[in-house]
């Protein structure tokens, strides 16, 4: 009697038994941080910088969810080691103006669907290509994924070019920007993403321009401070992060929400 009270016993425990429950994942509590390794997320990571800022306002690891974008400057990336300590998505530069494809873009697209990191592919934009040759040389160079995030538009000044260093106005900038994200949207069956900075923000009159999610550069203060009340879904903060698995220094951003909103912007957007 004692030997089939024990056996039923077992098979109540064993009911309730998940997979979660047999993963083998260990966790520490630091501060309000809650840091999980393994195949889970880590929560509230807070990587180091070569060159911090003193935040005063709202915090970057006040955000739960955390990432990074990258391009031929970081070179070979290690994103298991990455996603260990903190990174949950990727912005992988694809191309640039009609011409270029990124040296390491292949390898980073590849890399990262290996190792479970979700990723979304970026333009950079010249103003010396129309907005369709643009959207046809993206479409041409980054695979049509199911799952993959949405593209992404990188709108910034580029003085520094050596072959293009055009300034359209306000007008002609944003009805560049409205060709290249229908092109794109269209093909890919997802609304793109804008990443912006604050002085192409304000010189292009962005602010009234809200039928696109952002993404936005703010490294010394919250975009809330920097941007007023324009919505965003994405922030930067540092371009001299210090991320495992990274080469030298890492663009860090996160995403605007809780877990609950990311793990529903992942199954809206990369489902």
């Amino acid at each position: 009697m004692r030997r089939l009270a024990a056996l039923i016993l077992l098979g109540a425990l064993s009911a309730c038994t998940t997979v979660d429950d047999l993963a083998p994942v260990s966790s520490r509590q630091t501060g309000t941080q809650t840091i999980t390794q393994g195949e889970a997320m880590v929560r509230y990571p807070r990587f180091d910088d070569s060159d911090p800022h003193d935040w005063t306002g709202r915090k970057p690891w006040e955000h739960p969810v955390h990432g990074t974008d990258v391009s031929k400057y970081q070179s070979t990336i290690d994103w298991r080691q990455a996603k260990s300590n903190g990174i949950s998505f990727a912005f992988i530069k694809a191309t640039e103006g009609g011409d270029r494809i990124d040296d390491y873009f292949d390898e980073h697209w590849k890399a990262t669907k290996a190792a479970g990191v979700p990723r979304a592919a970026y333009h950079f934009y010249y103003f010396c290509r129309t907005a369709a040759e643009q959207a046809a040389w993206f479409i041409r160079n980054v695979p049509r994924e199911r799952n993959s995030l949405p593209p992404v538009l990188d709108m910034e000044w580029n003085p520094q070019s050596p072959t293009c260093k055009l300034r359209p106005d306000a007008a002609t900038v944003r009805s560049e920007m409205k060709t290249f994200l229908q092109i794109v949207e269209k093909f890919y069956g997802k609304k793109p993403i804008i990443y912006t900075s604050i002085d192409f923000f304000d010189d292009n009159q962005l602010a009234g321009f809200r039928e696109y999610p952002y993404w936005l550069r703010s490294v010394a203060g919250h975009p809330s401070e920097r941007y007023g009340s324009h919505p965003f879904t994405f922030w930067q903060y540092t371009g001299t992060g210090v991320v495992p698995g990274i080469k030298g220094d890492a663009d860090i951003n996160v995403f605007n929400g809780n877990e609950a909103a990311w793990k529903k912007w992942l199954r809206e957007n990369a489902g």
